[in-house]
């Protein structure tokens, strides 16, 4: 217990104390070199602060929904080993056709033409 305590106070104390160092040393006062866009050496060609196009979180989102599908699938095979694996297999098979038909959706609503 006496250990645990020490550990706590030690990680607490280097925290606090890099903390410190930071504030104490870091640069306040940015130029405008720093502030400005950096786009491979070239003069800036617009605003920095342009939206990025929906449809680039539209592609983030499926991927990653497609990538928790393969987390949620991989397991599969030692699955089959259970009691039930027909079950398993009926579970995974919904799975795959629920994420099968959003993906049909959203390719007949024209969500991944990248062209207008």
């Amino acid at each position: 217990m006496n250990m645990i305590l020490f550990m706590i106070a030690t990680s607490l104390a280097l925290s606090l104390i890099l903390t410190a160092l930071n504030f104490w040393l870091a640069q306040t006062n940015p130029d405008s070199e720093k502030l400005s866009p950096y786009e491979c050496g070239f003069d800036p060609l617009g605003s920095a602060r342009l939206p990025f196009s929906i449809r680039f979180f539209l592609v983030a989102i499926l991927f990653l929904l497609f990538d928790l599908e393969i987390a949620l699938l991989l397991p599969l095979p030692w699955a089959v080993q259970l009691q039930t694996p027909m079950t398993t297999l009926a579970w995974a098979s919904t799975l795959i056709l629920l994420l099968t038909l959003g993906l049909v959706y959203e390719w007949a609503q024209g969500g991944l033409e990248w062209a207008e």
